[in-house]
């Protein structure tokens, strides 16, 4: 599986300088304007905040977290290993959707956490195996 993952890896990276060396015009164009098909908030503790104030909001936090999962938009959520925070994978289209959802959370509310947000989509370069030669 590792093999193959470097593959696909190295497959990617060589398609990505290959089509910019030889058709600016499509990567700069597929570059700009990737589709979304959700967004990662990486979400950590803001300098300061103590554990007891996170604890206090964790009971409706993760009520409506839950609520969020079963609702369908979390996809998929993660503890970060540092044990800092969580990653979520949001089912949203844009990062404001998601500034909306994570705001509407107890610990957004109460300005406990620092959020990251980062727009993902499918593999654009995959798209160059599929065009004609």
């Amino acid at each position: 599986m590792k093999a193959i993952r470097n593959v696909v890896l190295a497959l990617t990276l060589t398609l990505t300088g290959v089509t910019s060396m030889t058709q600016p015009s499509i990567a700069q164009a597929q570059a700009t304007s990737p589709t979304t098909t959700g967004v990662m908030v990486i979400l950590t503790v803001k300098a300061g905040v103590t554990r007891e104030q996170v604890m206090t909001v964790m009971p409706a936090e993760i009520r409506q977290t839950v609520q969020l999962y079963l609702g369908g938009k979390i996809r998929e959520w993660y503890s970060r290993g540092d044990g800092r925070g969580v990653i979520l994978l949001l089912d949203t289209r844009d990062v404001g959707e998601a500034h909306t959802i994570m705001d509407g959370l107890p610990l957004g509310k109460q300005d406990l956490m620092d959020h990251e947000y980062i727009a993902v989509g499918p593999l654009w370069p995959l798209r160059l195996l599929m065009a004609n030669p």
